[in-house]
């Protein structure tokens, strides 16, 4: 039997310690809460996106009666800015998210379908996503999503195009 350890490392800094660029990214996903639909959970995510060329790109979450055909903050915000700007790389993405009481204290992280989009979004670029969560008390930075999904799922598992399509 071999034991594996994982080295796991996250900041966790207040809002002072981010530089302007940070923080006028945690601003927007904040902003972006406001814009969520969450009749059903109240929960209010929201996540802003810092791409190459500099555009922020926002996005909350989708609620429906019908659960699973919702989406979230993060999927919403990462999709839109795949089709919108293909060729710009993900720099950043913030996450934000506020129940009836306010902004959670603690920061929240994304679920795992949304693990799954950040690891595709960094494979689409070739360069990490750093992650920044906001909570009212600290805020979590993470190098990327490797830290959120270490032992991932991906192209690599998956049979060559060629033996897929018997070609």
């Amino acid at each position: 039997m071999k034991e594996i350890h994982l080295d796991i490392r996250i900041l966790s800094v207040s809002y002072d310690e981010l530089d302007d660029r940070e923080r006028a990214l945690i601003n927007a996903a904040k902003e972006a809460t406001a814009r969520s639909y969450s009749p059903y959970s109240k929960f209010a995510v929201g996540a802003a996106a810092l791409l190459a060329n500099g555009v922020t790109v926002t996005g909350s979450n989708q609620e429906n009666a019908a659960y699973p055909s919702g989406t979230c903050a993060e999927r919403t915000t990462l999709f839109y800015a795949n089709s919108q700007y293909p060729d710009q790389p993900v720099l950043m993405l913030a996450i934000a998210a506020r129940n009836a009481s306010g902004f959670v204290s603690t920061p929240i992280t994304p679920c795992g379908a949304c693990r799954q989009v950040l690891l595709e979004t960094e494979k689409r670029s070739g360069q990490p996503v750093r992650i920044l969560l906001y909570g009212e008390k600290n805020i979590y930075i993470l190098p990327g999503v490797k830290t959120l999904l270490p032992l991932s799922f991906g192209a690599e598992f998956l049979p060559a195009q060629e033996q897929a399509t018997g070609t």
